[in-house]
């Protein structure tokens, strides 16, 4: 099922940082985007130059974000199939074969990893052996990525509902109707889910009942996941715009549009200290200010970028279509490391152990460290 190129296999046995055991700070990446708030923000470093270190190939390539916890990677394909690799050197150590292509990131919590396939069926599966565990069907795909936070197993569903499950059991504690396919991963602060839509809606709902607190019009279909920081939620939208909420409010706090460049965003933003990072449709990566939108500066990519932009200290992480892999400074945008792949990133960056793990559309999985 998969197949090693000889020259990268090469490059795997250059002596390698020894890997520590998951739970401390910037030693795993449990799911997409990090963290419950969604923010984008590795706990740990990379070297200034990662160099490769492996690459696992399969024959239809990654959507999914992959997950690194206690020295093994966790990765859906495009082929179906759940990948538990060696963080070490790629090996397989199991595999997991759901019934449909997988897009939806998986998320790790305790000894299970939760996540969901096309044919709208939300996974647990046992991080040991593979084991299934329990599932449960929805009426529609799942491509949104499951989070977890007071007892509630969030995720969005094509039909048009975003869901609150048991983990322990898989069984419906609520569910919220909603206007339109729910495509992006719902993120969680202070007790509550929120969710944009397919509908350009933002909703806030309580993790405990289920009811929805705040419907607010976001101008626009959405397929990106909103970040929090600080009461603030971030979210951009496929009408060019981003747009920052101030939740105790309830109200737009600021939106940012390039009025020359008009391409949707479909990657997640990033939220860490004073800025946001963004990265479109119209091959820019972005800074702005958290403050008040306002544009700090700005990175021309090669091609579009549906890849969540990862930050890891001081510098972001980007990926594109064309297969160029980069590290910006996040202070000036400036580059600070770049790679060619020759394929092309829908998936984005995971970034734990000193490692940035990544999938391609067309089959190699990367490990740089």
């Amino acid at each position: 099922m998969f197949r090693r190129t000889a020259g990268f296999v090469a490059l795997a046995l250059l002596p390698l940082p020894a890997l520590s055991e998951g739970g401390a700070p910037g030693m795993t990446w449990p799911g997409f985007r990090g963290d419950p708030a969604l923010t984008g923000v590795a706990g740990g470093e990379l070297s200034v130059s990662p160099a490769p270190a492996w690459r696992f190939d399969t024959e239809e390539g990654f959507e999914s974000t992959a997950a690194i916890v206690d020295g093994r990677v966790f990765v859906g394909g495009l082929d179906g199939v759940l990948y538990a690799l060696s963080l070490a050197d790629g090996e397989e150590i199991w595999r997991y074969e759901a019934e449909a292509e997988i897009k939806s990131s998986p998320l790790v919590a305790g000894e299970r990893v939760f996540f969901g396939d096309e044919m709208g069926v939300l996974h647990a599966v046992s991080t040991t052996g593979g084991e299934r565990l329990w599932t449960f069907e929805s009426e529609g795909g799942i491509t949104s990525s499951p989070n977890l936070a007071g007892g509630c197993l969030l995720f969005g569903s094509y039909d048009n509902r975003l869901y609150c499950l048991d983990p322990e059991s898989g069984k419906e504690r609520w569910h919220v109707e909603t206007g339109g396919y729910v495509h992006s991963t719902p993120a969680v602060a202070d007790g509550k889910a929120l969710v944009a839509g397919c509908d350009g809606l933002l909703r806030r709902v309580d993790l405990e009942t289920g009811e929805v607190d705040l419907e607010l019009p976001l101008g626009g279909y959405v397929g990106s996941s909103p970040a929090v920081g600080d009461g603030v939620a971030y979210v951009a939208n496929f009408e060019s715009q981003v747009l920052a909420i101030d939740l105790g409010a309830g109200t737009v706090a600021w939106t940012f549009e390039d009025e020359g460049r008009s391409f949707p965003y479909y990657a997640s933003p990033a939220v860490v200290g004073d800025r946001l990072v963004v990265a479109g449709r119209d091959k820019r990566v972005r800074a702005l200010a958290r403050e008040d939108g306002r544009e700090i500066w700005r990175f021309e990519t090669r091609a579009r970028v549906d890849a969540s932009p990862v930050v890891s200290g001081d510098r972001v992480f980007v990926a594109d279509l064309s297969g160029e892999l980069l590290a910006l400074a996040l202070e000036s945008g400036e580059v600070r490391w770049r790679f060619e792949t020759g394929t092309g990133f829908l998936a984005s960056p995971a970034v734990a152990a000193g490692t940035l793990v990544i999938g391609s559309v067309d089959g190699p999985l990367f490990a740089f460290r």
